[in-house]
């Protein structure tokens, strides 16, 4: 539930694109908590966390794409060129896209293999059955999913105060900002 890209993501698509597409957000969110859980759970996730290079590769791609997003949402700040929100229509990007970059915002995130592999092990016996680990990743997915839905439902529920031209291009240079520097932060972190 604390602030980091998952949290900026769901506001950012809820907040420009409506429910919808932050409810998809958290989807492709969720999706990627539960393929750590599954990766943790046959030890993919020990490898990379093992792995100085493997964890490296995965931060400085997770912290590029961030950087990605943030670099867009700054030019787009910049041109400023906004419609209003009734001339918009219902959605601006779509859901699958949405849902598209919550996925790729949580599997490119070394941080939850680590987080998996620091949790799993302390709820489970000490010698794991796989549908145990499977229920507890279940439960860590089902979690997230709900945190992240309530959070677009609000945030798409002040879409009209989100989409206005001036608030949209203070949103994106925010979101935008705060994607950059959490892209930054975690590429200059060390293991």
């Amino acid at each position: 539930m604390s602030p980091g890209p998952d949290f900026v993501i769901v506001v950012r698509n809820a907040a420009i694109s409506g429910r919808r597409a932050g409810i998809a957000c958290a989807a492709g969110i969720a999706l990627g908590v539960f393929g750590w859980a599954v990766v943790t759970a046959i030890g993919v996730a020990g490898l990379l966390a093992a792995s100085a290079m493997a964890y490296t590769v995965v931060k400085l791609v997770g912290a590029g794409y961030l950087a990605y997003l943030g670099v867009r949402a700054l030019l787009a700040a910049r041109r400023g060129d906004y419609a209003d929100a009734e001339a918009l229509g219902p959605k601006q990007r779509g859901p699958l896209a949405a849902f598209r970059q919550g996925l790729l915002t949580n599997l490119l995130n070394p941080k939850c293999a680590v987080f998996f592999i620091a949790l799993v092990p302390q709820f489970l016996p000490a010698d794991p059955s796989l549908l145990g680990t499977a229920e507890l990743g279940l439960v860590a997915t089902t979690v997230t999913l709900t945190w992240f839905a309530i959070l677009a439902v609000g945030i798409g529920a002040l879409r009209h105060v989100f989409t206005r031209r001036r608030v949209r291009r203070a949103l994106d240079a925010v979101m935008g900002s705060l994607m950059v520097a959490l892209g930054l932060r975690i590429a200059a972190q060390g293991n």
